[in-house]
């Protein structure tokens, strides 16, 4: 389970710190986030593996934003961890409840977060284990998140290669700058439309010297679709 990429989401930044270098020493990455919003920025560069989710936030609560990335398309299937202080059988079912795929109470031991987060992962993998997704010759790994145009690897950006799962998942529909915000960056991340053109043409530029740029079209007026005819 080495190297997949796991996103702390913890306001107290001892707590955070030590879950970090325990994780690092496992072999994991790691990204950090002392709230929601720092969290939905993290998300928004680089979709983790896995969230630890702390119940207690300076902006939310964690039940409430473990609520909103199983709401989220690009998030739901995104496992999550709840860490808390709350031991009672009441919180943990509401926990559950809430989405979260695990409980750890604190405080807790290195080798039990491990563990967990080990258990986590391995019931997550079959979901999307060995799912790709091919239009003609170019191939997204839902897996290994890697992409590959007739058995040529393609270098993708974090954003670049989400845009483009959502694009080939959603072939020959036409959708609004609007729209692709809400379903690639996520509703609750605040940035400005022309980001989604500055990421098309980063797009379209990575998939050129493999000769399917053409295929992310502009749709005058409207917006983009993806499509081969």
């Amino acid at each position: 389970m080495s190297g997949k990429q796991i996103l702390i989401v913890e306001d107290d930044a001892a707590i955070r710190e030590m879950i970090a270098f325990s994780l690092k020493r496992a072999g994991f990455a790691v990204s950090e986030a002392e709230d929601a919003e720092q969290a939905r920025l993290r998300i928004a560069e680089q979709l983790p593996d896995l969230v630890i989710l702390d119940w207690m936030l300076p902006d939310t609560s964690g039940l409430e934003y473990a609520r909103f990335l199983k709401r989220e398309e690009l998030t739901r299937r995104l496992p999550v961890i709840m860490l808390t202080a709350r031991s009672e059988e009441d919180d943990k079912i509401r926990g559950f409840e809430s989405g979260v795929d695990d409980y750890i109470t604190k405080p807790f031991s290195s080798r039990e977060m491990i563990a967990r987060i080990e258990a986590v992962l391995r019931r997550a993998a079959p979901e999307s284990e060995d799912e790709q997704v091919k239009i003609n010759g170019l191939e997204v790994n839902l897996a290994s998140h890697r992409v590959s145009a007739d058995g040529q690897s393609v270098d993708l950006g974090p954003t670049e290669y989400r845009l483009l799962t959502f694009f080939m998942t959603h072939p020959d529909r036409v959708y609004t700058r609007g729209q692709l915000l809400d379903r690639v960056w996520g509703s609750n991340v605040y940035v400005e439309e022309r980001t989604v053109d500055v990421h098309i043409r980063r797009l379209r530029k990575a998939l050129a010297p493999v000769g399917y740029d053409n295929y992310v079209q502009t749709v005058r007026g409207t917006g983009y679709r993806f499509s081969s005819d």
